[in-house]
């Protein structure tokens, strides 16, 4: 029987035992109220409950009632006491039997008794027993469990099964009863109160001491056993999750690798590839993150030292490692494969569009105004051939370096024969370098043609300039010859000097006008070859012939004025020359004739413009340099005038004259 099964009947304190002895040291059971009020089924539950309390030692000293006889009927009393030693005494005689200490206030006693402190402890001590016997056999159950699943490998108590009660709540319980039941004192002095413990808490404290240290004892165990299935647990959590992310990594993993051996045949295709690859990477960073946290996990149960796992720790963290590096290196390898297939397809694609540009370059005819302007367009194409040059060799090392890291694939190819799709990326990669190549081969050629035939234009446009500034040359002679070669000299022999000069400045005229004819020629076999109308063929052309032909009209009047200028000054410096006192060296009057014939003739044709072929006219010198030599002209004849005088009147010679 339990108190909490009968707690409303306790309540009512039909019948308590108060902790006291008579002095045979037996039991004072104390029954307090009306026996006629009272409920006889009740008291009969309680005074049995009451007396399953003391031990059986304590039951065989026997049990002395105490009852208010005043409030009850003796037959009532003599049914409910049968079994027991009843005494009948007056309250004042009581104490012959039962010591004053030993007694509750109500028959004049000291004995402090708290009914419902006591049945709260009872209530306490019982749900404790309850609750720790029933703890402990199922700690017993989960502990010995435990040990045969260890030994024989078969769990016939399920590990997971956990106590109905918190064994920490049960412990706690138990420690402040047994510190309730251990404050008990004997008839102490303790603020004036007297207490005695009553028999069954004196009971119950060993018997929550056993209680308590079976529980530490299995609970202690409980935990060991937890302890171990939650390192089973995590280990087994950590093997499943390893094989998890291995078997992932090893199968779709691996095939979404397998499947991707491509490079792509242009930039978009390669970008296509790497954001496929960069999917597949995130996904399999998901992995990776898992293999981190688990290599934590491994990491602190090696730290924590269990032999019996280390092993198997150990194996599953190489396991988890190979699997992931190889597999990361994989996808790094994929990664660089696409990044550098994307890097060819980008200078493949540059080098195309520098290629089309040569083309177009090449491909429209140009027709440039100057040489300057040819210079620059040939510079330009230069510029771009070199570009070209550079662009292609960037392609070639880009190239051969894709084709070694595709010659390396197979090495983490699990097995796969990879031959047809390593062809298939070499013949592309070989096959859009050979195309470059002859391409550029082909703008080279092309090149070399347009160089060519700049080369011929920037010739064209330099003869057509030097003919231009032969005529400018040939303009400037004639302007020379015209304004500053007027003089007829002041004898004989300076105007042969004149005379050699002026043929010597005929003969610069004649180089330049030959070389701009030869010039003019070079145009014509230029522009036949480029197949182009030379602007010289209308212009510098006639320029240069009509320059020449008034040149040449000015420069035989030149050379008719200084011959006649040195027949004229030879025949008048030979009659002044000569002694006159021999007349018979002298002529006859025919020569004064000659020379005065020649010196009017001169006078005259100083005064003549020269004519030329298109009517125009222009006259050598000023009109002063033109007075000034017909001057010097008019007094040589009037010399020889003066000599024709004297000669032919001799008695006129004086030596005044």
């Amino acid at each position: 029987m339990e108190a909490s099964g009968i707690l409303p009947t306790l309540k009512k304190k039909l019948a308590f035992l108060s902790g006291g002895k008579d002095r045979r040291s037996g039991l004072i059971l104390t029954i307090p109220l009306c026996l006629e009020q009272t409920n006889m089924d009740e008291l009969s539950v309680t005074l049995d409950y009451l007396l399953s309390i003391p031990s059986e030692k304590c039951k065989a000293r026997g049990f002395t009632v105490i009852v208010d006889g005043r409030k009850s009927q003796w037959n009532v009393v003599k049914t409910v006491v049968l079994m027991l030693q009843v005494i009948l005494v007056s309250a004042n005689k009581l104490t012959r039997y039962i010591e004053p200490c030993q007694l509750t206030e109500d028959f004049g006693g000291s004995l402090t008794y708290d009914h419902m402190d006591w049945l709260n402890k009872r209530l306490v001590f019982e749900k404790f027993t309850k609750e720790s016997t029933s703890l402990l056999d199922e700690l017993a159950l989960i502990n010995n469990g435990n040990d045969k699943g260890n030994q024989e490998k078969e769990r016939s108590v399920d590990l997971n099964f956990l106590p109905s009660v918190d064994p920490e709540t049960v412990l706690q319980t138990g420690h402040e009863l047994l510190s309730e039941l251990q404050q008990r004192r004997f008839n102490g002095s303790d603020g004036g109160v007297s207490w005695s413990p009553m028999d069954d808490e004196l009971l119950a404290q060993p018997q929550v001491m056993k209680l308590l240290d079976s529980l530490r004892e299995q609970y202690t165990r409980y935990q060991e056993v937890c302890r171990q299935r939650s390192k089973r647990t995590q280990l087994e959590e950590i093997q499943q999750k390893v094989m998890q992310v291995v078997n992932w990594l090893e199968g779709p993993g691996s095939e979404q690798l397998r499947a991707q051996w491509g490079i792509g045949d242009s930039i978009r295709a390669s970008q296509a590839l790497q954001q496929k690859h960069e999917e597949i990477e995130s996904q399999h960073s998901e992995w990776f993150a898992v293999y981190v946290e688990l290599n934590q996990q491994i990491a602190a149960l090696l730290n924590a030292g269990d032999e019996e796992d280390l092993v198997e720790l150990k194996s599953l963290q190489q396991q988890l490692s190979d699997v992931c590096y190889r597999q990361a290196s994989q996808l790094e390898f994929r990664q660089n494969l696409l990044q550098a297939a994307l890097e060819f397809h980008g200078v493949a694609q540059d080098l195309s569009q520098q290629l089309d540009g040569l083309l177009g370059m090449l491909c429209v005819d140009v027709a440039p105004a100057d040489g300057a302007s040819i210079q620059q367009t040939l510079k330009l194409l230069e510029e771009k051939l070199k570009s070209v040059d550079v662009g292609l060799q960037g392609l070639r090392e880009k190239g051969q370096g894709l084709l070694d890291q595709i010659t390396n694939q197979a090495s983490w190819a699990y097995g796969k024969d990879v031959t047809i799709e390593n062809k298939e990326n070499v013949d592309h990669i070989q096959g859009v370098m050979e195309d470059m190549q002859l391409r550029k081969q082909r703008c080279e050629d092309m090149v070399d043609v347009r160089r060519l035939k700049m080369l011929q234009m920037v010739q064209l446009f330099k003869c057509e300039e030097d003919a231009a500034q032969a005529v400018e040359w040939l303009s400037e002679l004639l302007d020379a010859l015209l304004k500053t070669h007027v003089r007829l000299g002041d004898d004989a022999q300076e105007t042969k000097v004149l005379l050699e000069k002026h043929r010597k400045f005929v003969d610069v005229a004649q180089s330049t006008y030959d070389y701009g004819r030869q010039l003019l020629q070079a145009t014509v076999v230029l522009c036949q070859s480029l197949r182009c109308t030379s602007r010289s063929s209308g212009d510098t052309l006639p320029r240069l012939n009509r320059v020449w032909k008034q040149f040449t009209i000015a420069s035989e009047e030149r050379v008719h004025r200084l011959e006649m200028a040195i027949a004229f000054h030879s025949s008048a410096e030979k009659i002044l020359q000569d002694c006159p006192e021999e007349p018979e060296a002298i002529n006859d009057e025919e020569q004064f004739d000659e020379i005065e014939a020649v010196g009017k003739s001169l006078l005259d044709r100083l005064t003549v413009p020269v004519i030329y072929p298109d009517g125009t006219e222009q006259y050598f010198g000023s009109p002063s340099d033109m007075a000034s030599t017909a001057e010097h002209i008019r007094d040589r004849m009037k010399l020889v005038s003066l000599k024709r005088q004297q000669l032919r009147h001799p008695e006129m010679m004086t030596t005044e004259s």
